[in-house]
């Protein structure tokens, strides 16, 4: 082994420790030597069973230059029924990304998320830019149609279905101009 990947497995080590006071030190420093073998180690945590790992190796990925590639494996964590109630603090790391080519993951969150990620997903729905095709819209129908035939009615459900229709019309209308 190379000193290089002595000094990489220590700094994960530190990094992952619970007892670390400083993680997000450990966050920066990994993110600057940002290899591929950096980020792939990251995203393996990011695809583990431990929330509070992923949210830092997330954090890292976002301090990462070359990062707009991991976001399928951050929506995949996001999307996973296991991490259905505590996933809010990965998607609160969604803003440090350009989510501009992730429409249909974004909608998904603020359809099928818990309070704090449906919020945030509607906040990024509401003030970030998409590029929205035909093909966008018809994902995002499935997922819609989904929603409506498995949630219970109740006042969230009235409230998110307003929101949604709402949102639907207006990628409907842009795309018709």
């Amino acid at each position: 082994m190379s000193d290089n990947h002595v000094d990489l497995d220590g700094l994960f080590v530190r990094f992952l420790d619970k007892g670390t006071e400083t993680p997000l030190y450990f966050a920066e420093k990994l993110a600057k030597i940002g290899t591929d073998e950096v980020k792939e180690r990251l995203l393996e945590i990011v695809g583990g069973e431990d929330m509070e790992n992923a949210y830092l190796a997330v954090k890292a990925l976002s301090l990462m230059e070359n990062r707009e590639d991991v976001l399928d494996s951050v929506f995949a964590a996001i999307h996973r029924p296991a991490n259905r109630d505590k996933n809010g603090g990965l998607v609160s790391l969604l803003e440090d990304f350009d989510l501009s080519e992730h429409f249909v993951d974004v909608f998904r969150v603020f359809l099928f998320g818990n309070f704090k990620a449906s919020t945030l997903a509607g906040s990024y729905l509401d003030y970030m830019e998409f590029d929205i095709t035909p093909r966008t819209l018809k994902k995002a129908e499935k997922h819609w149609n989904h929603f409506l035939n498995n949630a219970s009615s109740d006042e969230a459900f009235e409230l998110k279905r307003t929101e949604g229709e709402e949102i639907l019309r207006e990628i409907k209308a842009l795309l018709d101009d």
